[in-house]
């Protein structure tokens, strides 16, 4: 079976991190619901690392916000799932 992955990397100021856990919940269940084989939320903890490209670098975070990155495995293709959700 193929799967596909859809994500994205987002800066947020931590101060919003609860408010965001929050809509990533319910986000979760509505793609779940559209067919979603597997959503996750991943926050950056431990960014200050010296190999390769760091994503504080690569998005340019300001001081306060940390980064996002957040990636939903589906079943099938994105937009086939859309069109037959009307």
């Amino acid at each position: 079976m193929a799967l596909y992955v859809d994500g994205f990397v987002i800066p947020l100021p931590k101060k919003n991190l609860n408010a965001y856990r929050r809509m990533a919940q319910k986000a979760g269940k509505v793609w779940r619901d559209h067919g979603a084989v597997e959503f996750r939320e991943c926050v950056g903890d431990d960014l200050n690392i010296k190999m390769g490209k760091p994503f504080p670098r690569g998005i340019k975070l300001k001081p306060g916000e940390t980064v996002l990155f957040s990636y939903i495995v589906l079943s099938r293709v994105p937009t086939a799932i859309a069109s037959t959700r009307g």
